[in-house]
């Protein structure tokens, strides 16, 4: 915390290395007791350097290169696969297996058990050495995700030649991970109208006051989220390619550019009542009302840097969620414990069921706005709503509208 902190401040001092990094260089994101665990080759790995495309010795020098290539277009991706990874040698190390190259398929339907065993048998099974929580303590989803990651090393691993057999063919859970997605974190409408007019006073407040920059940019940023329906990642600053950024058209209609999952720009139209917000803070900021397209400065600035981090975005969601929660603490304290456990994230899924459900916005178009990889992953908004289900039954079994009640019901 205290190396982030400093790294944070003087940004401009220091230069980050790239998540990657090279080849072989996995202590930022595996354990270092796993780092000499590592290098060495089982049984399944290929000596030969004619068909070994991948160039690598050993286990650590193939990891590397996995993460290299599979997952470092995103640190949150990167962060996963290291996560999972982890988990994997370590439920190898405890259980007297490894290295990796040498597990074969038996040992990988072991571990996919373990991970499914409760927490006092997969503690007695396995242990978890690395002093996180029991497999069993995962839900269905992150079982199918650790197994999906192992699936895919090995999966990569024979198809660059490292290994000379997969173990994992046909073992991967990613497809039931998709399947299976289905979100169920959002607020109810009478929340989030309630955080918008708190925002809203706030605004109020600081136009007949002398002008507070905080209070516009906590407006600003609560507007973007409710309203775009963005990922917090994708609102935070990336200076070499100047995104995310707003873009004012001819007729006056504002646009949110953003930097997506897998590097893939997108743009999202905000309605005319993010207008108002955006511009007033801009002027706060000392910025003309309206972008121009020559403009380079971050979307969301900071008070100690350029830009505010995506820790700081965090926190200026979540502060307004706390100041209607204290508000709504003594008339309603179920909504204020709910709003007390709300993330940033719960209001992307607020955005996508508005479209999907309220609105029946069609499933490409909400796609597109979402950024969804599938299409099908925008589709489960459509099923989470009983409401609307139980108006479509009504409308079908309602009475027949006869010929008489249509030619009424048009003259009316």
């Amino acid at each position: 915390m205290v190396v982030s902190a400093l790294l944070k401040v003087h940004a401009k001092r220091f230069r980050r290395a790239d998540a990657a990094g090279a080849a072989g260089e996995l202590s930022p994101v595996l354990s270092l007791a796993l780092d000499g665990w590592l290098r060495r080759r089982g049984r399944l790995a290929n000596p030969h350097a004619e068909t070994n495309t991948l160039g690598a010795v050993d286990d650590h020098a193939a990891v590397a290169t996995f993460l290299r290539e599979r997952a470092s277009r995103s640190r949150h991706t990167w962060r996963a696969y290291a996560a999972e990874l982890q988990r994997l040698c370590d439920w190898c190390a405890a259980s007297g297996r490894g290295p990796l190259s040498d597990l074969t398929r038996q040992d990988l339907l072991a571990y996919r058990q373990w991970l499914a065993q409760p927490p006092a048998v997969a503690g007695a099974a396995g242990g978890n050495p690395s002093g996180g929580a029991p497999a069993g303590t995962l839900g269905q989803r992150s079982q199918a995700r650790a197994s999906a990651v192992a699936a895919s090393l090995f999966r990569y691993w024979h198809d660059t030649g490292y290994l000379l057999s997969n173990p994992a063919a046909g073992l991967s859970g990613g497809a039931r991970s998709r399947a299976g997605f289905a979100p169920k974190r959002f607020v109810p409408a009478p929340l989030l109208q309630a955080c918008d007019a708190w925002v809203d006073r706030s605004v109020a407040e600081a136009a007949a006051a002398p002008p507070e920059l905080r209070r516009w940019r906590r407006a600003a940023i609560w507007t973007v989220y409710r309203c775009a329906g963005v990922r917090l990642a994708e609102l935070d600053w990336k200076a070499g390619v100047g995104l995310p950024r707003l873009e004012v058209d001819a007729r006056g209609d504002w646009t949110l550019q953003v930097l997506g999952k897998g590097d893939k720009a997108r743009a999202i139209p905000l309605p005319r009542m993010c207008a108002a917000v955006l511009r007033s803070y801009r002027i706060a900021r000392g910025l003309p009302a309206l972008p121009n397209a020559l403009e380079r400065v971050a979307l969301i600035h900071g008070e100690k840097a350029q830009a505010l981090g995506a820790r700081g975005l965090y926190d200026e969601v979540k502060a307004v969620l706390q100041a209607v929660a204290e508000d709504l603490e003594p008339t309603d304290a179920a909504g204020a414990l709910l709003l007390r456990a709300v993330s940033p994230h719960w209001l992307r899924h607020a955005y996508a069921r508005t479209l999907v459900v309220d609105h029946q916005v069609p499933l490409p178009a909400a796609q597109a706005l979402l950024g969804h990889a599938s299409v099908q992953t925008t589709a489960e908004y459509a099923k989470t709503d009983l409401s609307q289900l139980r108006e479509f039954v009504e409308r079908g079994f309602g009475p027949p509208c006869t010929q008489e009640n249509a030619t009424d019901s048009h003259s009316q």
